[in-house]
């Protein structure tokens, strides 16, 4: 039998602030407080879920820049339209996922779609950024706009499960990486549970996006907690008394520094400090 990965610990919902007047986040962790505990994930936003009234203006953020990581970027309701510097835009609608690998440099803005802001609605949606290696920070930047009908959904005792990035059980994610890394979208029926095979020595989390897990049948967590599970081992359980839907994460560490501030994340203070060097000449599109 499997060895059960630990729960190191559970972290507690945060206060809520706005990412310009379009995203009401929750910052779960950021590579300040957790940088080596959940490496390769630097940051974990928990957007809404929030109302927002019809409008005109589309609400959201403006132009900004990133370099040296990823962004994955997962609507669960709502519109999101985006766009860059050098000419990409993309649209997100509810199940679909955004793996923006900004490396070396992008500029672009985040905006409720015209659709939704004209409707109005409830939106709900979650953005994780993921660490590159030093050898990859200056890679040329790339889109990987994956709709929902692209994510495999596999049947698995107690709920379903969506392979975002890696394998789960010989069924692999569109998602290309460039470190070993699963995102699983899951949804435990109420009453459900499930035992789940992890590699070791990965680091491990789950993030319920509504309702409640239980944990190795032991401790149970909330919307918006996360529960960070030991390295060692090579299973998790999980649980529901409700349905539930969560995010697994679970990635190989990147034993690299971490040199970050604002959109930035190297791994020297001068790479830092040529960031935003760069950025006010203009060289990230």
């Amino acid at each position: 039998m499997a060895r059960q990965k630990q729960i190191e610990e559970i972290l507690n919902t945060p206060g809520q602030h706005w990412v310009g007047d379009g995203f009401p986040v929750r910052t779960l962790f950021t590579y300040d407080s957790h940088g080596e505990a959940m490496s390769p994930f630097l940051l974990f936003d928990f957007a809404g879920p929030a109302e927002f009234p019809p409008a005109s203006k589309p609400r959201g953020v403006g132009q900004h820049p990133h370099r040296g990581f990823e962004t994955v970027t997962i609507v669960y309701e709502g519109e999101v339209d985006h766009k860059d510097l050098a000419g990409n835009s993309g649209h997100l609608e509810p199940g679909d996922v955004q793996w923006m690998t900004a490396a070396s440099g992008i500029v672009h803005q985040e905006f409720h779609s015209q659709s939704f802001t004209e409707q109005g609605g409830t939106f709900h949606a979650v953005q994780l950024w993921v660490n590159l290696p030093a050898k990859d920070k200056m890679s040329p930047p790339r889109y990987q706009d994956i709709p929902s009908k692209r994510i495999p959904t596999v049947e698995v005792n107690g709920g379903t499960l969506r392979v975002i990035a890696g394998e789960h059980d010989g069924t692999r994610g569109p998602a290309l990486t460039f470190t070993p890394i699963n995102i699983w979208d899951i949804t435990l029926r109420a009453g459900g549970e499930m035992e789940l095979a992890l590699p070791a020595g990965h680091t491990t989390a789950v993030v319920p996006v509504t309702g409640a897990v239980e944990a190795n049948q032991s401790e149970t967590a909330r919307a918006a907690q996360l529960v960070r599970f030991s390295r060692e081992g090579e299973a998790i359980h999980l649980s529901a008394q409700e349905e539930t839907r969560l995010l697994l994460l679970s990635g190989e560490p990147i034993a690299e520094p971490i040199a970050g501030e604002g959109p930035f994340v190297m791994n020297t203070e001068a790479e830092l400090m040529q960031a935003f060097e760069d950025y006010r000449k203009g060289l990230m599109g």
